[in-house]
């Protein structure tokens, strides 16, 4: 299989996709030097160029709904056109909130921009690809370079800041999820997929459990909450993935596993 990995240069979860798909398959790592997603016709030549049997859409820019929203759409012509089959890779920024986790059947009802921009993302691939699947995940971290374990060192360190006690997501290990998305590009699942970890808690907590990995002080680290913030953000988005434990034959570890 060809596999065509966007964001596979330099985006985080994008490299160890690569990495992931690297034995037993030709992969094709392509990032914005090689085409911008906003541009419909750059993204159509890239595609046709290379001729891949799946693409697995890891590229975004949370600030720019078109990188998010109308890279996606035009990712998904492009494969659409070319017969090649479509994982794009969303949120779980697509719900507001929840006292119990989402399913895959839960309406979505985003409240930030970027949820906004993911939702749009996930209707022009369905909409566009027959055979696609929109998997929806979490906080990625684990290996120690992620954007969230190194807020928490430097918070751990003294800087300022707190983390969010009643915000609750599903963090998820990058190696598992790169695995879980070259898995799917494989197969034939079809629709939406929840690819999250298995543990659901706060960022406050999970904030603990890396200064702990790391030999840090957790009681440093003090806690708010977003529902005191301004800007609006999701709260309880924590992910039902069991669909996804029963089809994968990769296992999504929790945070409490992972970081222990």
């Amino acid at each position: 299989m060809r596999l065509l990995v966007t964001g596979g240069r330099t985006g985080y979860l994008g490299r160890y996709v690569v990495a992931a798909a690297a034995t037993g398959h030709e992969v094709v790592a392509v990032g914005s030097a090689d085409a911008d997603v906003r541009d419909a016709e750059a993204v159509e030549s890239m595609v046709g160029r290379h001729h891949p049997d799946a693409i697995v859409h890891t590229a975004y820019v949370q600030s720019d709904r078109a990188v998010t929203a109308d890279g996606a759409a035009h990712v998904a012509g492009a494969a659409a056109r070319h017969g090649a089959r479509m994982v794009l890779v969303s949120s779980d920024v697509v719900f507001g909130g929840s006292d119990r986790p989402y399913d895959e059947t839960a309406p979505t009802d985003p409240v930030s921009p970027y949820g906004e921009a993911k939702v749009a993302a996930e209707r022009a691939v369905l909409d566009t690809c027959g055979d696609a699947v929109v998997a929806r995940t979490s906080l990625i971290l684990g290996d120690g370079a992620s954007q969230h374990e190194e807020l928490v060192r430097r918070l751990a360190a003294g800087a300022d800041g707190a983390l969010f006690e009643d915000e609750r997501r599903c963090p998820v290990h990058v190696e598992d999820l790169a695995r879980a998305l070259v898995e799917l590009a494989e197969g034939d699942v079809q629709g939406v997929l929840h690819v999250a970890g298995a543990d659901g808690m706060s960022r406050h907590e999970l904030g603990r459990l890396i200064a702990r990995r790391d030999g840090l002080d957790p009681d440093v680290l003090r806690a708010t909450t977003r529902a005191a913030l301004a800007v609006p953000g999701p709260v309880d988005v924590r992910l039902d993935s069991s669909r996804a434990a029963a089809l994968l034959s990769t296992r999504l570890r929790g945070a409490r596993e992972f970081l222990a």
